[in-house]
């Protein structure tokens, strides 16, 4: 089966290929007889209820600063193609919300990856709260005094934008902390948007585990260690990742969530495991395909790649 694929991306000319989840779902689609069309998600068009983009053929080759080769500028109909996988980087703001619109007219005669309904209902670090008992405590108010409460109640906590990315902005503060409240005036200031507080939990020292999950089934972990002296462990500011296997915990985090995500149509998911919490599940433009596959020999973009096939062979 060879399908049509168009990839709704962050400029291709940037991607760095050496750890790039988007790039190795590229490379193996063209592996695997595919064709693939980029663009960018500011070329996105609607007329008469028909959806368009402007964008280029290309081909991938894993050969750092040589890495794609590409046809001039088109526009095309983005129902004519049978997948578009939506892999644009967050901040998943209302730029972000208006694409999964646009992409909501096509799918699911063209297959989405995520399906942009599901993506766009599905905020990461809110999403996370449907499936009680897996996460740690966590409040999520703009409110000071509710925040002041959480506190008193916890003591340690760890304090998240509601809408971050890549660890941006997570901060920790110590129970006698006299700067929490300076810093909500300032996070207010920049952005009207709640908070995500949670209880500090210490296990992060040894790692944040990511685990993937294809069509609600995990694929594979690695864990992310954080720098001496860190608590975040996202590789964007410096984590390292390592290899590690998925526990009797882990496993049942995903068995209780992955009906969910299957039922949505979220068929490419990273979750984020702290000792035996789930912490956030990320759906918009999930990573850590290339570490799985160079400490497991575990290639997760292989497993999708098979699960669209059989969708669309299907369809």
């Amino acid at each position: 089966m060879s399908l049509k694929v168009a990839v709704q991306m962050d400029p291709i000319e940037r991607v760095n290929i050496k750890g790039d989840t988007t790039f190795l779902m590229m490379e193996t689609a063209q592996a695997r007889g595919h064709s693939l069309f980029v663009y960018t998600p500011d070329t996105l068009a609607m007329e008469d209820g028909r959806v368009f983009a402007r964008g280029r053929d290309v081909t991938v080759q894993r050969v750092v600063g040589d890495h794609h080769a590409a046809g001039d500028h088109r526009q095309v109909d983005l129902s004519d193609f049978d997948v578009i996988l939506l892999r644009q980087d967050p901040p998943f703001d209302m730029h972000y919300i208006d694409t999964t619109f646009f992409l909501e007219a096509v799918h699911p005669k063209t297959l989405v990856v995520n399906d942009p309904v599901s993506v766009r209902n599905a905020p990461e670090k809110l999403f996370v709260t449907r499936f009680p008992g897996l996460q740690p405590p966590t409040l999520i108010t703009e409110d000071p005094a509710a925040i002041a409460d959480f506190r008193t109640r916890h003591g340690d906590i760890v304090l998240k934008p509601l809408n971050g990315k890549g660890g941006s902005g997570v901060t920790r503060h110590l129970a006698d902390d006299p700067n929490l409240g300076t810093l909500l005036e300032l996070h207010a200031q920049i952005v009207r948007e709640p908070v995500i507080v949670q209880k500090f939990l210490p296990a992060v020292t040894k790692g944040d585990k990511r685990i993937l999950l294809v069509d609600g089934e995990a694929v594979g972990a690695i864990n992310r260690v954080p720098q001496k002296g860190q608590i975040r462990s996202n590789m964007a500011v410096g984590g390292t990742p390592e290899p590690v296997e998925l526990t009797a915990r882990d496993r049942e985090i995903c068995e209780a969530i992955g009906p969910e995500l299957k039922a949505r149509g979220l068929l490419f998911v990273g979750i984020d495991v702290i000792g035996d919490y789930l912490t956030e599940i990320n759906v918009t433009s999930p990573t850590g395909a290339v570490s799985l596959k160079t400490f497991s020999g575990i290639d997760a973009t292989e497993a999708l790649w098979k699960r669209i096939e059989t969708l669309r062979a299907t369809a």
